[in-house]
């Protein structure tokens, strides 16, 4: 199959690749996105469908902000929101491919993406940092607990309730005969653990969001790394990342590039790969989707 994609471009990155003396991901929904975990489409119409029927819920981003009537039917939605993005493996071997190709090479990931597919495929933790925090995630309501608690055996139970039955592989699917529960049993609405009061996601929407000891530790790690290689050959790698935060990766990337006159940044996204002027000529951006691009880097490698 002829490459559609600039040749030029993804020998450069290739190239970039293996000669950086590290490698800075910096990744946004986009790359989850050309993983296959999409948020609308054939997977928001098997697994939400009831919902959409009942609520007019559109999508699963969208059904995240939508007025519940009752707790029970709230933590249901979210119940499945969670597991159906961060406890299954990406349809595409997408995070795999990345990890294949920066495996050997001094490496660390920035990403506001909130799925955990990082760590799924295989990244070392420790060269992890989520800024924007983790659906495996709940934080208390109560600002003066400043911790997150593992909500994995609650979604499990979560989505029992609800009538999902494992595959062959222990995955959560329908049932045959299609027919589930959009509401879990009261008692198994989550409470925390050190006061009784409610919980909610881990995710970043306001300031109550807790940066529990983990992701200061990530905070600093990721900050380390970067004075570590501040006059070195860095290959900024922005993957999917957009312009909703563009001050987390895509501002600080274009920044630390013009900084450093041996660094290189590199953007592969789908209708927005793009560079200032004043790094163009240390700048690869490659327009297109992310798994594709990434395969066609892998069979040169």
């Amino acid at each position: 199959m002829k490459n559609l994609y600039d040749e030029e471009q993804i020998k450069r990155l290739l190239h970039e690749i293996k000669e950086a003396d590290a490698i800075v991901i910096g990744a946004g929904a986009g790359l989850s996105t050309s993983a296959g975990l999409t948020y609308s489409g054939e997977r928001f119409e098997k697994y939400f469908y009831d919902f959409a029927k009942r609520f007019g819920i559109r999508d699963i981003y969208s059904g995240g902000f939508y007025p519940f009537p009752s707790k029970e039917i709230r933590w249901a939605w979210w119940a499945r929101h969670i597991y159906f993005n961060r406890y299954i493996d990406a349809p595409k071997p997408v995070y795999s491919d990345l990890l294949k190709m920066v495996s050997d090479k001094d490496y660390f990931v920035i990403t506001t993406n909130v799925d955990h597919q990082f760590q799924r495929a295989g990244f070392d933790k420790k060269r992890l940092f989520y800024t924007q925090g983790d659906y495996g995630l709940f934080q208390s309501v109560n600002p003066a607990i400043q911790k997150t608690f593992d909500n994995e055996d609650w979604v499990m139970k979560a989505m029992e309730a609800q009538g999902f039955v494992r595959d062959d592989q222990g995955v959560f699917q329908v049932p045959i005969d299609g027919k589930l529960l959009m509401e879990i049993p009261s008692e198994l609405i989550p409470k925390c653990l050190d006061d009784g009061s409610d919980m909610t996601m881990n995710l970043r929407a306001d300031d109550s969001f807790v940066e529990d000891e983990g992701w200061h530790r990530a905070s600093a790690a990721y900050s380390d790394f970067i004075s570590r290689y501040e006059n070195h050959h860095v290959l900024y790698l922005e993957l999917g990342v957009g312009a909703n935060t563009p001050v987390i990766i895509k501002y600080p990337f274009w920044q630390m590039t013009l900084a450093n006159d041996k660094a290189v940044y590199a953007c592969v996204n789908f209708g927005e790969a793009f560079c200032p002027e004043e790094i163009a000529d240390r700048s690869i951006c490659i327009d297109g989707d992310i798994a594709n691009i990434l395969q066609e880097i892998w069979r040169s490698f």
